[in-house]
């Protein structure tokens, strides 16, 4: 009989452990051997280094309390829910053994691993894998065990990193592997269809975008009236409800565009080929036909939505419709009537932005960072790409038919995806009006919580320009959202407003593209979509938003090791203020970065930090808060937890 398995001790354990009070909390690593457990109560107790052999950063465990050298320990006894169930790691190979280390930074654990699937010659050192565990040393097994569930990328490949979190958040790495012919009958519904190839359309696009799904149209019908056309191409001639095409882009929801890379909701055949609005060639569209006064108001009355052949006249882009505009470079337009519609879309781009500041609301544009990457996928710098007055064109021709479409689905459905954002709720609309009341603003919560109010309130915040009151007002704001009934966008500043012109990448809009074309064809018991469909879609915009956040850290890590920063100061625009520390983003490349108190400032006692207030204080002054400008230099870069360590200069 082994000392482990004699009955006796057993029982005494047993006996033992019921004289010690025991607890339930989160285990959390840190980077020497031991750990703590942090319990709800907000306290919390040692792990020593021989007992965090048995857990891991994240478990839930359930322990007892034990005194040891007058201090209370945590003995690991019972565990409640692992951290790690499914996961993505890295292989580590050692005398003959394959081991897999979790992506997770703070899971420091060298798991022990294997595969069905996968022979052991195949995974070499730091190759990268999902994995799922089966055994924990709290279980039955005095170990961590995992099987291999599926090969992801080689370490040596460069679009690892890509690979990876793609992976990680569940996301696919390439378009729909479906086989698209010309079987599509594409002229099927022609006598159905207005044919406008005769207009001069155009397309104003990135130089390389491929997938065209916008294509604008402006007629001037007399000196205070503008005839705006939009025609978006029209994918559900070829994407039938329910089919296993659709049903596929209903599960991706969106083309996910990442640094350097995009994965397309629909295969590349038809986003980038056959539905594509490319110049001089006939592709059946929806389009929406809508009058612009001359002070920028829609004439609701005008709007009309129909089937229609197109034929973009000429492909534009961003930067020479911008630098034309702007009397920059040599770039001239091809013919007097591509000169006349970029001349009308400027102008109803002045009209509209005019009627939308004095009416509505536009907010800032945010800062937007673009990677350059070598052939082998090196990152050789990251720019701040400024919008241009050709971005702002297209964006408020789009905005307008939005506007349409929403009225349009309201009027004819009463359902449709409506983009929506509901404000302040009353709560935070009194936590508003006496916050403003500082600043000798006065307002009532009852008019902010009005649409109108709301605009007022988002206008004189602007006109002041303040961006520290403006980031609290953000703070007290909801959050959007999407519904499956009409209501205003507060945000926006519009009664409703509901997307449709992105079809091609957004299956949102592909939704609506159904709906008003069966209105258009008539059609009688339209069905209305399902909160599963918004459901879905808010669980893949999530995906896509962190995996855009975790692959730009793993790139700016990348980034700013080869780059040499040291002793280089950067300007930095504070951004969040955290219980230990200020957040903040390079305003030269747009790297978030991480300053701890130590490096704020060296008498601990008189530094204080207010995350509610977006505040620091140190001797009881206000010496920095959110939205100002910072000098830093950057002390450490941490590849293990994708963080940059900065210092106040």
């Amino acid at each position: 009989m082994t000392f482990q398995n004699n009955p006796l001790l057993i029982q005494l354990k047993k006996k033992m452990i019921l004289k010690y009070p025991k607890i339930e909390g989160i285990v959390k690593s840190t980077k020497k051997n031991f750990g703590f457990l942090e319990t709800n109560v907000n306290k919390i107790f040692f792990i020593p280094p021989k007992y965090m052999k048995n857990v891991m950063h994240g478990d839930r465990i359930q322990g007892y309390i034990k005194i040891e050298k007058n201090r209370e320990i945590i003995y690991p006894e019972k565990l409640v829910v692992p951290f790690l169930t499914k996961f993505i790691g890295s292989i580590q190979k050692k005398n003959n053994f394959l081991f897999i280390q979790s992506h997770y930074p703070y899971v420091r654990n060298l798991i022990l691993c294997n595969s069905k699937d996968i022979k052991k010659h195949v995974c070499e050192h730091g190759d990268w894998v999902m994995a799922e565990l089966t055994e924990h040393p709290l279980q039955k097994k005095n170990r961590f065990y995992a099987i291999i569930l599926k090969f992801i990328v080689k370490k040596i490949n460069p679009l690892a990193p890509w690979y990876v979190i793609l992976a990680r958040h569940n996301l696919k790495k390439s378009s729909p592997n479906v086989h698209i012919t010309h079987d599509f009958n594409l002229y099927h519904n022609e006598k159905n269809r207005t044919d406008l190839t005769h207009l001069n359309f155009i397309t104003i696009d990135n130089q390389y975008t491929k997938d065209i799904d916008d294509a604008i149209f402006i007629k001037e019908i007399t000196e205070k009236k503008f005839l705006l056309m939009v025609a978006i191409a029209d994918p559900t001639e070829f994407v039938y409800k329910n089919t296993k095409l659709d049903k596929i882009a209903k599960k991706r929801s969106f083309t996910h565009y990442l640094p350097g890379f995009n994965i397309p909701m629909l295969p590349r055949k038809l986003s980038e080929d056959i539905c594509s609005l490319k110049p001089f060639l006939t592709r059946p569209s929806i389009v929406c036909s809508v009058v612009i006064n001359i002070d920028g108001s829609i004439s609701t009355k005008k709007i009309n939505f129909f089937l229609a052949w197109i034929q973009s006249k000429s492909k534009l882009t961003y930067e020479n419709v911008s630098n034309w505009l702007e009397k920059k470079g040599t770039w001239i337009p091809e013919n007097d009537y591509i000169k006349k519609q970029i001349i009308l879309l400027k102008k109803i781009y002045d009209i509209r932005h005019l009627w939308r500041n004095k009416f509505a609301f536009i907010f800032p544009d945010k800062p937007e960072f673009r990677f350059h990457f070598s052939e082998s996928w090196e990152v050789l710098n990251v720019s701040l790409e400024s919008r241009r007055i050709a971005h702002r064109m297209i964006e408020e021709a789009m905005i307008a038919v939005n506007i349409c479409a929403a009225t349009f689905l309201s009027k004819k459905l009463g359902f449709g995806l409506y983009n929506i954002h509901s404000g302040f709720d009353i709560f935070n609309a009194i936590n508003v009006c006496k916050f403003l009341k500082e600043y000798q603003i006065e307002y009532h919560p009852q008019e902010i919580m009005t649409l109108e109010g709301f605009c007022k309130l988002r206008r004189h915040i602007k006109e002041i320009s303040n961006n520290y009151i403006n980031y609290r007002l953000y703070r007290f704001q909801n959050f959007g959202e999407i519904s499956l009934t009409p209501r205003p966008h507060y945000a926006l500043g519009f009664p409703v407003y509901a997307t449709w012109t992105s079809p091609i990448r957004k299956y949102s809009d592909l939704i609506n593209h159904r709906l008003i074309k069966s209105i258009i064809k008539g059609e009688k018991n339209i069905i209305k979509p399902t909160e599963s469909i918004i459901n879905n879609i808010i669980l893949q915009k999530r995906r896509t938003r962190l995996a855009n956040r975790d692959l730009e850290d793993w790139l700016y890590i990348r980034f700013l090791r080869s780059y040499n920063h040291k002793k280089k100061i950067f300007q930095a625009n504070i951004i969040d203020i955290l219980r230990n520390g200020i957040r903040a983003r390079l305003i030269q490349n747009g790297a978030f970065i991480f300053i701890p108190s130590f490096y704020i400032h060296n008498i601990q006692k008189e530094l204080v930090f207010y995350p509610d207030i977006g505040m620091v204080y140190i001797r009881n002054k206000i010496y920095y808060r959110v939205s100002d400008i910072i000098m830093v230099y950057i002390v450490t870069i941490k590849f293990e937890t994708k963080k940059i360590i900065a210092c106040i200069a």
